[in-house]
């Protein structure tokens, strides 16, 4: 162990000490205000290009627990924290986070001011950052740090290949659009009796009409929204056949975008799992997990969409319903892992939506 810097866009300076992968990285820099899913955190591609900094205090005290993992690797840039546990306990525990980092070649940074680091993100908004051995960089060095920027991050994240994951008894078959998915999307609708047909970024809307789906999950993911154009340009197309579709995190605002709204990258972001979200229709509070920084423009959406969801914090946009096709979407994480339960009900909607979609086709 040695130390290290955290050197941020605007030039702040932190010393800390390294744990995991002894490194170098550029990324950008966030944070997350959990106080549990580190693990989910750490696996979930919507943090793909990204710095994490989690404000909770003790990181690690439960080890590694792969049946948590959201995907199959670890997702972030550099994970920043102001205590990591050396010796976890618990009855799932598989290994340390220390050895888990350094396997997966992820630098971290711990003993750092946390809390001085995330007010500088809350205030001057979310920036790039880099990882490096020594306080001071080059000219170069710092080109490159203000230059980075996420690319191509749902072609990174994405399934490379469709494959199925099917419920022991399938009464609905549900086409999942991969855009860079947490697993337990997948695992939800798998308990309520769906088969799964895990589908490629770029699969188009033929492709999956051809399928002749009972329903369609648009996934999380990582990035901007406008970046995927091709995408936006196939699901435009796709509600066009009326499936039932619901929509999480990334593919809520690719609907938006799909029908003719528009997306906003936000100041910070919304990262943890304490987020009040407000039903306008009937003034229930559901207190959400949360992953994404940008947020869609309520006021750019066409009047057949219904904006029935907003952050009691901020106003943004948190859900949509569409009133000319069976179509609804979520910015926040119903399947909540890390997470509460409040908002899981979303997928029994989903369900009834199939069930009368089936109905009404026979």
């Amino acid at each position: 162990m040695g130390n290290s810097y955290l050197i941020l866009e605007n030039g702040a300076v932190f010393e800390g000490q390294t744990f995991g992968y002894d490194g170098e990285t550029i990324g950008e820099l966030v944070f997350n205000t959990g106080m549990t899913g580190y693990l989910e955190t750490l696996t979930d591609p919507s943090y793909y290009g990204q710095m994490v900094i989690q404000t909770f205090p003790l990181i690690g005290n439960y080890g590694v627990i792969p049946s948590d993992f959201e995907s199959g690797g670890v997702q972030v840039k550099a994970y920043i924290v102001r205590e990591w546990c050396q010796e976890p306990s618990n009855f799932r525990c598989e290994g340390a986070l220390d050895t888990f980092l350094r396997l997966n070649k992820i630098p971290g940074l711990y003993g750092l001011d946390t809390r001085a680091l995330t007010r500088i993100v809350r205030e001057s908004g979310v920036m790039n950052a880099k990882v490096s051995k020594k306080p001071v960089l080059t000219e170069r060095e710092w080109a490159e740090l203000k230059s980075y920027a996420v690319k191509e991050s749902v072609e990174n994240t994405s399934t490379k290949d469709a494959y199925t994951l099917e419920a022991e008894e399938p009464k609905y078959k549900v086409v999942l659009w991969d855009f860079g998915a947490k697993r337990n999307i997948a695992k939800e609708l798998v308990k309520r009796g769906c088969s799964v047909a895990v589908l490629p970024w770029y699969t188009t809307a033929d492709e999956i009409k051809a399928i002749q789906p009972d329903g369609i999950m648009l996934t999380n993911g990582p990035g901007d929204p406008k970046d995927n154009t091709q995408i936006i340009a196939e699901l435009k197309k796709l509600c066009t056949y009326n499936i039932p579709t619901f929509g999480i995190c990334l593919g809520h605002q690719l609907l938006a975008l799909s029908q003719g709204g528009e997306t906003k990258k936000l100041h910070y972001g919304h990262r943890g799992v304490n987020q009040p979200v407000l039903e306008t229709h009937t003034g229930r509070v559901f207190v959400t997990s949360q992953n994404h920084g940008y947020a869609v423009l309520s006021e750019t959406l066409p009047k057949t969409a219904d904006p029935n969801y907003i952050n009691c914090n901020d106003g943004t946009c948190e859900g949509v319903t569409y009133k000319n096709m069976p179509v609804f979407s979520v910015q926040f994480h119903p399947e909540a892992c890390g997470g509460p339960l409040d908002s899981r009900w979303l997928f029994d909607k989903f369900i009834t939506m199939m069930e009368e979609g089936k109905k009404h086709a026979s």
